[in-house]
Protein backbone atom coordinates (compact mmCIF):
# COMPACT_ATOMS: atom_id res chain seq x y z
CA UNK A 1 0.00 0.00 0.00
CA UNK A 2 1.31 3.70 -1.02
CA UNK A 3 1.96 6.03 1.19
CA UNK A 4 -0.85 8.19 -0.24
CA UNK A 5 -3.54 5.50 0.00
CA UNK A 6 -2.49 4.44 3.70
CA UNK A 7 -2.79 7.97 4.83
CA UNK A 8 -6.35 8.20 2.70
CA UNK A 9 -7.36 5.13 4.45
CA UNK A 10 -6.41 7.18 8.19
CA UNK A 11 -8.06 10.20 6.95
CA UNK A 12 -11.23 7.97 6.15
CA UNK A 13 -10.86 6.40 9.28
CA UNK A 14 -10.60 9.27 11.48
CA UNK A 15 -13.38 11.13 9.42
CA UNK A 16 -15.97 8.64 9.61
CA UNK A 17 -15.03 8.23 13.72
CA UNK A 18 -15.60 11.89 14.42
CA UNK A 19 -19.30 11.37 12.33
CA UNK A 20 -19.92 8.50 14.19
CA UNK A 21 -18.97 10.48 17.55
CA UNK A 22 -20.95 13.31 16.77
CA UNK A 23 -23.75 11.76 16.01
CA UNK A 24 -23.80 9.97 18.76
CA UNK A 25 -23.52 12.67 20.70
CA UNK A 26 -25.98 14.83 19.29
CA UNK A 27 -28.41 12.08 19.90
CA UNK A 28 -27.81 12.00 23.06
CA UNK A 29 -27.92 15.66 24.07
CA UNK A 30 -31.36 16.14 21.45
CA UNK A 31 -32.74 13.33 24.05
CA UNK A 32 -31.29 15.24 27.32
CA UNK A 33 -32.76 18.31 26.27
CA UNK A 34 -35.76 17.16 25.36
CA UNK A 35 -36.13 15.47 28.60
CA UNK A 36 -34.69 18.24 30.18
CA UNK A 37 -37.85 20.94 28.76
CA UNK A 38 -40.49 18.24 29.26
CA UNK A 39 -39.43 17.67 33.16
CA UNK A 40 -39.12 21.54 33.45
CA UNK A 41 -42.27 22.64 32.15
CA UNK A 42 -44.24 19.42 34.24
CA UNK A 43 -43.00 20.50 37.29
CA UNK A 44 -43.21 24.35 37.11
CA UNK A 45 -47.18 23.34 35.93
CA UNK A 46 -47.28 21.08 39.23
CA UNK A 47 -46.14 24.61 41.18
CA UNK A 48 -48.58 26.43 39.78
CA UNK A 49 -51.59 23.63 40.03
CA UNK A 50 -50.47 22.86 43.72
CA UNK A 51 -50.64 27.32 44.72
CA UNK A 52 -54.29 26.85 42.37
CA UNK A 53 -55.24 23.65 44.90
CA UNK A 54 -54.62 25.47 47.69
CA UNK A 55 -56.03 28.71 47.29
CA UNK A 56 -59.59 26.81 46.15
CA UNK A 57 -59.04 24.57 49.55
CA UNK A 58 -59.03 27.92 52.11
CA UNK A 59 -62.17 29.00 49.97
CA UNK A 60 -64.09 25.51 50.33
CA UNK A 61 -62.70 25.59 54.35
CA UNK A 62 -64.52 28.80 54.93
CA UNK A 63 -67.92 27.20 53.11
CA UNK A 64 -67.19 24.01 55.14
CA UNK A 65 -67.25 25.69 58.39
CA UNK A 66 -71.31 27.19 58.07
CA UNK A 67 -70.49 30.05 57.76
CA UNK A 68 -71.88 30.07 54.42
CA UNK A 69 -69.96 31.40 50.69
CA UNK A 70 -67.49 34.19 51.02
CA UNK A 71 -66.85 36.62 48.63
CA UNK A 72 -63.62 36.31 46.84
CA UNK A 73 -60.91 38.47 47.14
CA UNK A 74 -57.26 37.99 45.40
CA UNK A 75 -54.06 39.38 45.71
CA UNK A 76 -52.81 39.95 41.86
CA UNK A 77 -56.39 40.52 40.10
CA UNK A 78 -54.15 40.23 37.02
CA UNK A 79 -52.43 36.95 37.96
CA UNK A 80 -55.45 34.74 39.27
CA UNK A 81 -58.95 34.48 40.18
CA UNK A 82 -61.83 32.52 42.00
CA UNK A 83 -65.09 31.80 41.11
CA UNK A 84 -67.56 29.45 43.48
CA UNK A 85 -69.80 27.71 41.01
CA UNK A 86 -73.27 25.58 42.02
CA UNK A 87 -73.89 22.04 40.43
CA UNK A 88 -75.31 23.38 37.48
CA UNK A 89 -72.94 25.67 36.46
CA UNK A 90 -74.04 29.19 37.46
CA UNK A 91 -71.76 31.51 39.64
CA UNK A 92 -72.74 31.43 43.12
CA UNK A 93 -69.85 33.92 44.04
CA UNK A 94 -66.10 34.93 42.39
CA UNK A 95 -63.44 37.87 42.55
CA UNK A 96 -63.90 40.97 41.42
CA UNK A 97 -61.72 40.48 38.66
CA UNK A 98 -63.96 38.12 36.91
CA UNK A 99 -67.21 39.71 38.61
CA UNK A 100 -70.35 38.78 35.88
CA UNK A 101 -68.36 36.53 33.99
CA UNK A 102 -69.99 33.04 33.30
CA UNK A 103 -68.26 29.68 34.90
CA UNK A 104 -64.86 30.13 33.45
CA UNK A 105 -64.51 26.40 33.63
CA UNK A 106 -66.62 23.35 33.85
CA UNK A 107 -64.52 20.89 35.86
CA UNK A 108 -65.47 18.11 38.61
CA UNK A 109 -63.92 18.19 42.17
CA UNK A 110 -60.17 17.22 41.84
CA UNK A 111 -59.69 17.71 38.20
CA UNK A 112 -57.51 20.82 37.05
CA UNK A 113 -56.91 22.18 33.17
CA UNK A 114 -55.20 25.06 31.35
CA UNK A 115 -58.12 27.80 30.33
CA UNK A 116 -58.26 30.72 28.43
CA UNK A 117 -59.71 33.55 30.28
CA UNK A 118 -60.52 37.37 29.36
CA UNK A 119 -57.64 38.44 32.13
CA UNK A 120 -54.61 37.62 29.66
CA UNK A 121 -53.58 36.48 26.44
CA UNK A 122 -51.72 33.26 28.27
CA UNK A 123 -53.75 30.06 29.46
CA UNK A 124 -54.50 30.16 33.45
CA UNK A 125 -53.92 26.96 35.58
CA UNK A 126 -57.43 26.28 36.60
CA UNK A 127 -58.48 24.12 39.47
CA UNK A 128 -61.64 22.76 41.37
CA UNK A 129 -62.03 21.57 44.78
CA UNK A 130 -65.77 20.36 46.34
CA UNK A 131 -67.70 22.13 49.29
CA UNK A 132 -70.91 21.61 50.48
CA UNK A 133 -73.06 24.27 51.90
CA UNK A 134 -76.14 23.50 53.84
CA UNK A 135 -76.78 20.40 51.53
CA UNK A 136 -75.61 22.08 48.20
CA UNK A 137 -72.87 20.83 46.36
CA UNK A 138 -70.53 23.99 45.16
CA UNK A 139 -67.28 23.78 42.78
CA UNK A 140 -64.63 26.45 44.03
CA UNK A 141 -63.00 27.13 41.08
CA UNK A 142 -59.16 28.30 41.41
CA UNK A 143 -57.46 29.89 37.95
CA UNK A 144 -53.83 31.20 38.52
CA UNK A 145 -51.65 32.79 35.28
CA UNK A 146 -49.14 29.99 33.58
CA UNK A 147 -47.12 32.20 31.35
CA UNK A 148 -44.63 32.12 33.97
CA UNK A 149 -44.46 28.26 32.93
CA UNK A 150 -44.10 29.02 29.33
CA UNK A 151 -41.75 31.91 29.83
CA UNK A 152 -39.36 29.34 31.56
CA UNK A 153 -38.86 26.65 29.30
CA UNK A 154 -39.20 28.64 26.10
CA UNK A 155 -36.16 30.30 27.76
CA UNK A 156 -34.65 27.08 28.03
CA UNK A 157 -35.38 25.49 24.48
CA UNK A 158 -33.79 28.43 22.80
CA UNK A 159 -30.46 28.09 25.04
CA UNK A 160 -30.38 24.62 24.10
CA UNK A 161 -31.25 25.37 20.36
CA UNK A 162 -27.80 27.61 20.60
CA UNK A 163 -25.89 25.98 23.13
CA UNK A 164 -26.20 22.13 21.35
CA UNK A 165 -24.66 23.38 18.13
CA UNK A 166 -21.58 24.30 20.51
CA UNK A 167 -20.96 21.43 22.02
CA UNK A 168 -21.60 19.02 19.19
CA UNK A 169 -18.68 21.64 17.15
CA UNK A 170 -16.61 21.17 20.71
CA UNK A 171 -16.84 17.18 20.68
CA UNK A 172 -16.35 17.22 17.21
CA UNK A 173 -12.95 18.95 17.39
CA UNK A 174 -12.12 17.01 20.40
CA UNK A 175 -12.95 13.59 18.52
CA UNK A 176 -10.80 14.90 15.66
CA UNK A 177 -7.93 15.49 17.80
CA UNK A 178 -8.11 12.71 20.03
CA UNK A 179 -8.74 10.11 16.67
CA UNK A 180 -5.92 11.70 15.02
CA UNK A 181 -3.46 11.27 17.69
CA UNK A 182 -4.66 7.57 18.35
CA UNK A 183 -3.89 7.05 14.80
CA UNK A 184 -0.51 8.76 14.58
CA UNK A 185 0.09 6.34 16.85
CA UNK A 186 -0.59 3.58 15.36
CA UNK A 187 0.47 4.55 12.20
CA UNK A 188 4.34 4.85 13.65
CA UNK A 189 3.96 1.78 15.47
CA UNK A 190 3.01 -0.01 11.59
CA UNK A 191 6.24 2.03 10.21
CA UNK A 192 7.94 0.41 13.72
CA UNK A 193 7.03 -2.62 12.51
CA UNK A 194 7.71 -2.47 9.12
CA UNK A 195 11.08 -1.05 9.32
CA UNK A 196 12.05 -3.72 11.67
CA UNK A 197 10.64 -6.51 9.58
CA UNK A 198 13.06 -5.00 6.57
CA UNK A 199 16.39 -4.60 8.73
CA UNK A 200 15.50 -8.36 10.12
CA UNK A 201 15.05 -9.43 6.57
CA UNK A 202 17.81 -7.55 4.82
CA UNK A 203 20.24 -8.15 8.37
CA UNK A 204 19.33 -12.45 8.53
CA UNK A 205 20.07 -12.78 4.85
CA UNK A 206 23.54 -12.88 4.65
CA UNK A 207 24.39 -15.39 7.34
CA UNK A 208 21.88 -17.40 6.64
CA UNK A 209 22.88 -17.66 3.10
CA UNK A 210 26.10 -18.28 4.24
CA UNK A 211 24.97 -21.15 6.30
CA UNK A 212 23.43 -22.54 3.39
CA UNK A 213 25.75 -22.58 1.45
CA UNK A 214 28.74 -24.28 3.69
CA UNK A 215 25.65 -26.95 4.12
CA UNK A 216 24.85 -27.45 0.41
CA UNK A 217 28.67 -27.44 -0.31
CA UNK A 218 29.14 -30.01 2.30
CA UNK A 219 26.42 -32.59 0.81
CA UNK A 220 27.24 -32.50 -2.35
CA UNK A 221 31.10 -32.64 -1.49
CA UNK A 222 31.63 -34.42 1.41
CA UNK A 223 35.28 -35.92 0.44
CA UNK A 224 35.88 -32.65 0.41
CA UNK A 225 34.36 -30.94 3.52
CA UNK A 226 35.73 -30.39 6.94
CA UNK A 227 34.19 -30.78 9.70
CA UNK A 228 35.59 -28.58 12.15
CA UNK A 229 35.99 -25.78 9.40
CA UNK A 230 32.17 -26.24 9.04
CA UNK A 231 31.22 -26.24 12.58
CA UNK A 232 33.41 -23.32 12.92
CA UNK A 233 31.47 -21.59 10.18
CA UNK A 234 28.51 -22.03 11.81
CA UNK A 235 29.04 -20.89 14.53
CA UNK A 236 30.53 -17.49 13.48
CA UNK A 237 27.15 -17.15 11.83
CA UNK A 238 25.18 -18.25 14.33
CA UNK A 239 27.18 -15.75 16.84
CA UNK A 240 26.31 -12.94 14.21
CA UNK A 241 23.09 -14.08 13.93
CA UNK A 242 22.40 -14.08 17.87
CA UNK A 243 24.35 -10.63 17.50
CA UNK A 244 21.44 -9.06 14.78
CA UNK A 245 18.41 -10.82 16.79
CA UNK A 246 19.82 -8.71 19.92
CA UNK A 247 20.17 -5.60 17.96
CA UNK A 248 16.97 -5.71 16.34
CA UNK A 249 14.88 -6.50 19.19
CA UNK A 250 16.53 -3.05 20.63
CA UNK A 251 15.45 -1.51 17.79
CA UNK A 252 11.88 -2.67 18.14
CA UNK A 253 12.13 -1.37 21.71
CA UNK A 254 13.20 2.05 20.75
CA UNK A 255 11.29 2.67 17.80
CA UNK A 256 7.93 1.68 20.00
CA UNK A 257 9.39 4.14 22.89
CA UNK A 258 8.72 1.23 25.18
CA UNK A 259 11.73 1.99 27.51
CA UNK A 260 11.41 6.50 27.13
CA UNK A 261 10.32 6.56 30.51
CA UNK A 262 11.97 3.52 32.72
CA UNK A 263 15.19 3.57 34.91
CA UNK A 264 15.51 7.39 35.07
CA UNK A 265 17.69 7.91 37.59
CA UNK A 266 20.99 9.73 37.87
CA UNK A 267 24.19 8.70 36.29
CA UNK A 268 27.79 8.95 37.24
CA UNK A 269 28.86 8.90 33.37
CA UNK A 270 32.57 8.67 34.02
CA UNK A 271 32.05 5.11 35.62
CA UNK A 272 30.60 3.70 32.68
CA UNK A 273 33.32 5.65 30.37
CA UNK A 274 35.98 4.24 32.81
CA UNK A 275 34.18 0.68 32.76
CA UNK A 276 34.58 1.00 28.67
CA UNK A 277 38.15 1.74 28.69
CA UNK A 278 39.18 -1.17 31.17
CA UNK A 279 37.23 -3.72 28.70
CA UNK A 280 38.76 -2.36 25.61
CA UNK A 281 42.08 -3.13 27.10
CA UNK A 282 41.07 -5.97 28.63
CA UNK A 283 39.84 -7.37 24.91
CA UNK A 284 42.73 -5.47 22.42
CA UNK A 285 45.77 -5.98 24.64
CA UNK A 286 48.14 -4.59 21.50
CA UNK A 287 46.21 -1.52 21.67
CA UNK A 288 46.78 2.00 23.80
CA UNK A 289 43.64 2.83 25.37
CA UNK A 290 43.68 6.45 27.31
CA UNK A 291 41.33 7.35 29.76
CA UNK A 292 43.61 10.16 31.27
CA UNK A 293 41.00 12.86 30.35
CA UNK A 294 38.02 11.32 32.10
CA UNK A 295 36.48 13.76 34.45
CA UNK A 296 33.79 13.39 37.10
CA UNK A 297 30.35 13.81 35.12
CA UNK A 298 26.83 13.16 36.77
CA UNK A 299 23.88 13.30 34.05
CA UNK A 300 20.13 11.87 34.40
CA UNK A 301 18.82 9.11 32.39
CA UNK A 302 18.62 5.34 31.44
CA UNK A 303 22.09 3.81 32.47
CA UNK A 304 21.05 0.78 30.57
CA UNK A 305 20.81 3.57 26.92
CA UNK A 306 23.63 5.46 27.96
CA UNK A 307 25.69 1.84 28.79
CA UNK A 308 25.41 0.85 25.15
CA UNK A 309 25.56 4.08 23.82
CA UNK A 310 29.30 4.48 25.15
CA UNK A 311 30.08 0.74 24.29
CA UNK A 312 29.14 1.74 20.51
CA UNK A 313 31.55 4.84 20.80
CA UNK A 314 34.20 2.60 22.17
CA UNK A 315 33.69 -0.66 20.23
CA UNK A 316 33.38 2.20 16.75
CA UNK A 317 36.42 3.37 17.80
CA UNK A 318 38.54 0.00 18.04
CA UNK A 319 37.47 -1.61 15.48
CA UNK A 320 38.80 1.11 13.36
CA UNK A 321 42.05 2.64 15.16
CA UNK A 322 45.64 1.30 14.24
CA UNK A 323 47.31 1.70 17.55
CA UNK A 324 45.57 4.05 19.97
CA UNK A 325 41.75 4.86 21.71
CA UNK A 326 41.51 8.23 23.54
CA UNK A 327 38.24 8.68 26.15
CA UNK A 328 37.89 12.51 26.82
CA UNK A 329 34.92 13.45 29.49
CA UNK A 330 34.43 17.24 30.56
CA UNK A 331 31.73 19.05 31.48
CA UNK A 332 31.97 22.14 29.57
CA UNK A 333 30.23 24.50 31.87
CA UNK A 334 28.11 25.65 29.48
CA UNK A 335 25.15 23.84 30.53
CA UNK A 336 26.51 20.29 28.47
CA UNK A 337 28.54 17.39 29.30
CA UNK A 338 30.85 15.88 26.77
CA UNK A 339 32.11 12.95 25.86
CA UNK A 340 34.75 12.36 23.25
CA UNK A 341 36.07 9.35 21.86
CA UNK A 342 39.23 9.22 19.07
CA UNK A 343 41.41 7.06 17.78
CA UNK A 344 44.06 7.16 15.01
CA UNK A 345 41.98 5.24 12.72
CA UNK A 346 41.30 6.17 8.80
CA UNK A 347 38.53 8.57 9.61
CA UNK A 348 35.19 9.04 7.44
CA UNK A 349 34.94 10.58 4.26
CA UNK A 350 32.72 13.39 4.14
CA UNK A 351 29.87 11.80 1.73
CA UNK A 352 29.47 9.28 5.16
CA UNK A 353 29.42 11.98 7.99
CA UNK A 354 25.59 12.63 7.75
CA UNK A 355 24.81 8.93 7.68
CA UNK A 356 27.70 6.92 9.62
CA UNK A 357 25.86 7.01 13.24
CA UNK A 358 22.52 5.00 11.46
CA UNK A 359 21.23 1.46 11.91
CA UNK A 360 23.16 -1.20 9.87
CA UNK A 361 25.30 1.08 8.32
CA UNK A 362 28.24 0.06 6.19
CA UNK A 363 31.05 2.32 4.81
CA UNK A 364 32.83 1.12 1.55
CA UNK A 365 35.93 -0.01 3.17
CA UNK A 366 34.38 -2.00 5.77
CA UNK A 367 31.82 -4.14 4.10
CA UNK A 368 32.82 -7.08 5.74
CA UNK A 369 30.57 -9.36 7.73
CA UNK A 370 29.80 -7.94 11.61
CA UNK A 371 30.76 -4.42 10.41
CA UNK A 372 27.57 -3.17 10.17
CA UNK A 373 25.02 -2.50 13.67
CA UNK A 374 22.55 -1.08 15.04
CA UNK A 375 24.36 2.37 15.66
CA UNK A 376 23.68 5.16 18.21
CA UNK A 377 20.31 6.06 17.28
CA UNK A 378 18.69 3.80 19.01
CA UNK A 379 20.43 4.68 22.74
CA UNK A 380 19.66 8.09 22.09
CA UNK A 381 16.15 7.94 21.57
CA UNK A 382 16.46 5.35 24.51
CA UNK A 383 17.58 8.27 26.84
CA UNK A 384 14.34 9.64 27.31
CA UNK A 385 12.47 13.32 27.16
CA UNK A 386 14.26 15.40 29.74
CA UNK A 387 18.15 13.90 28.41
CA UNK A 388 19.56 15.72 25.88
CA UNK A 389 21.65 14.08 23.67
CA UNK A 390 23.73 14.85 20.53
CA UNK A 391 26.26 12.84 18.47
CA UNK A 392 28.71 13.71 16.39
CA UNK A 393 31.65 12.00 13.98
CA UNK A 394 34.64 13.58 12.93
CA UNK A 395 36.42 13.08 9.22
CA UNK A 396 39.49 13.81 9.70
CA UNK A 397 42.26 11.98 7.57
CA UNK A 398 44.80 11.52 10.44
CA UNK A 399 42.13 9.91 12.49
CA UNK A 400 38.49 9.60 13.84
CA UNK A 401 36.23 11.22 16.83
CA UNK A 402 32.98 9.88 17.74
CA UNK A 403 31.34 12.03 20.29
CA UNK A 404 28.36 13.21 22.62
CA UNK A 405 26.70 15.93 24.82
CA UNK A 406 24.44 15.63 27.58
CA UNK A 407 22.78 18.17 29.16
CA UNK A 408 23.72 17.29 33.47
CA UNK A 409 20.45 16.90 36.12
CA UNK A 410 20.68 20.97 37.06
CA UNK A 411 19.49 22.05 33.17
CA UNK A 412 15.81 21.09 33.49
CA UNK A 413 14.33 22.31 30.13
CA UNK A 414 16.82 20.62 27.59
CA UNK A 415 15.69 19.40 24.11
CA UNK A 416 15.82 15.77 22.81
CA UNK A 417 17.94 15.58 19.83
CA UNK A 418 19.08 12.91 17.41
CA UNK A 419 22.44 12.05 16.58
CA UNK A 420 23.78 14.60 14.09
CA UNK A 421 27.65 14.02 12.17
CA UNK A 422 29.62 17.30 11.59
CA UNK A 423 32.82 17.83 9.92
CA UNK A 424 33.87 21.07 11.95
CA UNK A 425 32.45 23.13 14.84
CA UNK A 426 30.60 22.02 17.84
CA UNK A 427 27.83 19.43 17.57
CA UNK A 428 24.53 21.21 16.57
CA UNK A 429 21.11 19.81 18.00
CA UNK A 430 18.40 18.26 15.74
CA UNK A 431 14.87 18.28 17.53
CA UNK A 432 13.15 14.55 17.10
CA UNK A 433 9.59 15.14 15.58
Amino acid sequence: MTDERYEHRLRAVRVRATAVAVLAVAVALVAAGIGLVVGLRAELSADVRDAARARASDVARVIEAGRGVPAPTVSAPDEEFLQVVDADGAVVAASENVAGQPALARLDPGESASVHTPLDEDPFMVVAVGARDDGRELVVLAGRDAAGVSDATNTVTWLLLIGLPVLLVLAAAATWIAVGRALRRVARAEAAQRRFVSDASHELRSPVATVRQHAEVALAHPERSDTGSLAGTVLDEAVRMQRLVDDLLLLARADESALLRGGRRPVDLDDLVLAEAGRLRSASPGMRVDSTAVGAARVTGDEDALGRLVRNLGENAARHARTRVTFALTDAGDGWVRLLVEDDGPGIAAADRERVLDRFVRLDDSRARGAGGVGDEPALRRLGAGDAAQGAADGDPGGSCDGCSWRPPRCRSAPVSTPVRYAEGPPRPLNIP
